[in-house]
């Protein structure tokens, strides 16, 4: 295997979101991801729940991320901005805690971790 699977996890959770939002724009890349995974031996039905949350997860920062990449971020108010910058740390926090949670499940050693940061 290429990746960790907090990595790999998390990189086939982006793909398979692009894949929608680009009508398989990017088929390449969620190839390789799904290849990978089924390539790696782990019993992807034990997290098949945390999956599913991870790319709930990625769903919806890149819709708080959405007018931000497109440029018009001036289009919405300081207040606005904030509140989405909030939203999306919280979710990453989330996604932190998920993917280690995914390797623990599955036996993996490999950890994200932040120091002094909210996702500890």
């Amino acid at each position: 295997m290429i990746f960790p699977v907090i990595e790999l996890v998390d990189r086939f959770a982006i793909a398979k979101l692009k894949l929608a939002k680009t009508n398989g724009a990017n088929q390449e890349e969620f190839d390789f991801y799904d290849r990978q995974l089924n390539d790696s031996g782990y019993d992807l039905g034990m997290v098949e729940q945390e999956l599913a949350q991870l790319h709930g997860i990625h769903s919806e920062i890149w819709n708080l991320e959405a007018e931000l990449k497109s440029g018009r971020e001036s289009e919405l108010s300081l207040e606005e901005l904030g509140r989405r910058a909030i939203m999306i740390r919280n979710l990453n926090n989330q996604r932190i805690q998920l993917k280690n949670s995914i390797a623990e499940q599955l036996g993996c050693s490999v950890r994200e971790i932040k120091k002094d940061h909210l996702s500890e």
